[in-house]
């Protein structure tokens, strides 16, 4: 009796998640552009943005194959690979801005649904669906995010970046500090951070595959794994981007990625492509404190700083990482680092959005615990307080910014200790939730033969 309820509400949001991608078709090309569902089309045959992206997705429903078949699907997305890419090198066609691969990848998934849907039945069936379903959502989720980040930028004319600057005070405003080191640090350390920053998606697959790795063998997707957290995040953090709409320092207070091509760290951009509204400060001046207000910005430019998804993925990274070798801990450890200094230092996001960012994760990361326990007590407490912070957070940006400013020493740590709260209260009560260690049984000791 259970599985028809379970599987209607599988309908359910299958409907809901196909409606939600024609309406945001439908948006993208009331601005003139090709929506999610025309982009991933394009893609079966021409140049994708990421073949890197591709593959990880043909790389998560490979987790539900056995050895054999993982190694047909991979020759058949190479062998389609191969093929366009010969046909396209024939008639002399470009790559343009997309990848020489990747196709191929798309195509395999594909025809992983179709046999899923007309050659199985049964759990194996669900089995299979469950695998493509989640490499079709990774590709999917990269252009919905593409276009919902461009609806950002057409429907929020003004942002409120001279709050959350004003806010950043009492952190030491750590971007501009950030941003000098990365300045100083040359091409080696900007190429670093900048592979880190842009192959978080490939990052999170390597972790999800080990957390799957038994799938294929046990017949069924563990209770909780990194998945299901980064598609969580996903969904709602762009939600709250048309609340609290935000472009980062490198942008309101700087000249954009041409700060790069300036220094000499990015050669293929040329300066003065950009349209800023505030004088040149990041990362060489502090903003004075003063008052903040709106301000008008392009309707180019994404509001996807509040709060930073980039922190809220790695920190979910890290956390799932910590079950795992030595290797993929040290792994998950260096990325969340990594990923902490590219955010601030490339200028894309303030301190504040690092703090919203990890918060967010936690709570989110509580909340699907507790589900899965049976909406443990413990769990709802605090998932609560998870999202009371959370809130606290952004209203305190909004509404305080200046007292925020001119008392740094008070509310400085104060923001911190917010934060820290939320992680202690994670550690803590994830911690009861796992099982205790077996106690292991010592040796007796043999009985000594008495000497006569």
């Amino acid at each position: 009796m259970w599985r028809r309820p379970r599987a209607g509400l599988w309908a359910a949001a299958g409907v809901t998640a196909l409606v939600f991608l024609v309406a945001l078709e439908c948006t993208a090309r009331h601005y003139g552009v090709p929506g999610p569902l025309t982009v991933q089309a394009r893609e079966l045959v021409f140049p994708p943005k990421s073949g890197f992206l591709l593959y990880a997705g043909l790389a998560l429903t490979m987790v539900v194959l056995t050895p054999r078949q993982r190694l047909v699907a991979a020759g058949v997305a190479v062998g389609i690979d191969a093929v366009l890419l010969t046909v396209r090198w024939a008639f002399g066609v470009g790559t343009g801005e997309g990848h020489p691969f990747g196709n191929g990848a798309l195509w395999v998934i594909l025809g992983c649904t179709v046999v899923a849907v007309t050659r199985r039945t049964g759990p194996e069936r669900t089995l299979l669906l469950k695998g493509t379903g989640l490499g079709l959502l990774l590709v999917a989720g990269r252009k919905t995010g593409d276009t919902w980040l461009l609806i950002t930028s057409k429907s929020r004319p003004t942002v409120l970046d001279q709050y959350v600057a004003t806010a950043d005070h009492a952190l030491g405003n750590p971007s501009w500090l950030m941003g000098r080191l990365v300045t100083a640090s040359g091409p080696a350390g900007f190429t670093l951070l900048d592979v880190v920053y842009s192959q978080l998606a490939v990052a999170a697959v390597l972790v999800a595959l080990y957390q799957l790795r038994n799938v294929a063998a046990e017949r069924r997707f563990p209770r909780h794994h990194l998945v299901r957290t980064f598609l969580l995040i996903g969904l709602l953090g762009p939600g709250i981007y048309m609340l609290f709409p935000v472009v980062g320092p490198v942008f309101a207070y700087g000249t954009g990625t041409d700060h790069w091509a300036t220094v000499g760290l990015w050669p293929d951009h040329s300066p003065g492509d950009g349209h800023w509204p505030v004088p040149d400060l990041w990362p060489g001046t502090t903003p004075a404190i003063s008052p903040p207000h709106r301000i008008a910005y392009d309707a180019i430019t994404p509001r996807n700083c509040m709060p930073s998804l980039h922190t809220a993925w790695a920190t979910a990274i890290f956390i799932h990482s910590r079950r795992g070798p030595r290797f993929l801990r040290f792994a998950g450890a260096f990325w969340l680092a990594a990923t902490l200094t590219a955010t601030l230092g490339f200028g894309y996001h303030y301190g504040a959005d690092l703090l919203a960012g990890v918060v967010f994760t936690l709570t989110i990361e509580a909340a699907l615990r507790t589900y899965d326990r049976g909406w443990d007590p413990a769990g709802l407490r605090l998932t609560g307080y998870g999202t009371a912070v959370f809130v606290a957070l952004l209203v305190s940006y909004r509404f305080l910014p200046l007292p925020m400013a001119e008392h740094r020493w008070l509310s400085g740590p104060l923001l911190v200790l917010a934060m820290l709260s939320v992680i202690y209260g994670y550690v803590r009560t994830t911690g009861r939730w796992e099982p205790a260690p077996a106690p292991v049984p010592r040796p007796r000791a043999e009985p000594q033969p008495e000497l006569i």
